[in-house]
């Protein structure tokens, strides 16, 4: 199978997505506990960062 770069995916893993937008994971974990978070998938107990959801989110704000 091939790996598919982080970049290209449409829901990134913690790391992946501390990587992309330059945030820590304890700050994404902080902002995805929340029920009510649209821009998180739970598969089990592993959380998977709706790209595209979190890039409008963060447009909107002026801090996190």
């Amino acid at each position: 199978m091939k790996e598919i770069p982080f970049w290209e995916k449409a829901n990134l893993t913690l790391e992946e997505a501390a990587a992309y937008f330059s945030i820590g994971q304890q700050k994404l974990r902080d902002l995805t506990d929340n029920e009510d978070c649209d821009f998180v998938l739970w598969i089990g107990s592993k959380r998977l960062i709706k790209k595209n959801k979190f890039l409008k989110y963060i447009e909107e704000q002026y801090s996190i």
